[in-house]
C-alpha cells in the first residue's frame, strides 16, 4: 500500500453506484487519495443513466470498464465502501468498512439517478473529510452542468 488513503468502492455490478463514487472521489481528492471500484458480478458496461448524471457534473464515465471484487482490492485499500453487496465482500481485520445504503440505478431513467448521484457526492465528501483530505479548490461543484 501506498502512504496516500486508498478507497475500495464496492457494488453488485460495478455499473453505476461504485463508478460514481469512484470518480467523484477521484476528481475531488484531486488525486491525493487512491480509488478502485469493482463489483461482485460486474455488467458488461456502466449504466448509461450514470454516465449522463455524472456527465452534467462534468465527469466523465463513459469509458469506464466494471471490474470484478478481488480479495486483493480489498487487502490493497484502507477503506472498503460496499453499496448493496456487503456479504459477498472479503473481510480483512484491520480495514475500515462502510456500508452505504443507496437506491439501485440499474434499469432506473436519468431522473432517478440524479439524487442517488448526489447522495453519493455527498457521502465522498464525508469520507474525504474524514481521511483528513479536503475537497480540491475548483473541484466541480453541484450545480448545473449545461456549460461543461
Amino acid at each position: 500500500m501506498t502512504d496516500r488513503p486508498s478507497v475500495l468502492f464496492v457494488c453488485v455490478h460495478n455499473a453505476g453506484r461504485s463508478q460514481m463514487a469512484a470518480a467523484y472521489l477521484s476528481q475531488l481528492s484531486g488525486g491525493a487519495v487512491e480509488v478502485r471500484s469493482a463489483g461482485s458480478a460486474p455488467a458488461d458496461q456502466v449504466n448509461p443513466s450514470a454516465v449522463q448524471a455524472m456527465a452534467e457534473e462534468g465527469i466523465d464515465i463513459a469509458a469506464e470498464v466494471p471490474k470484478v471484487l478481488t480479495a486483493e482490492a480489498v487487502q490493497e485499500s484502507h477503506v472498503v465502501v460496499t453499496m448493496g453487496c456487503g456479504d459477498t465482500c472479503p473481510y480483512f481485520p484491520g480495514k475500515r468498512y462502510e456500508d452505504w445504503v443507496l437506491d439501485d440505478p440499474a434499469g432506473q431513467g436519468l431522473a432517478a439517478v440524479r439524487p442517488i448521484r448526489d447522495e453519493i457526492r455527498r457521502r465522498v465528501e464525508t469520507l474525504l473529510r474524514e481521511l483528513g483530505v479536503g475537497p480540491i479548490e475548483g473541484g466541480v461543484e453541484p450545480a448545473d452542468r449545461a456549460d461543461r
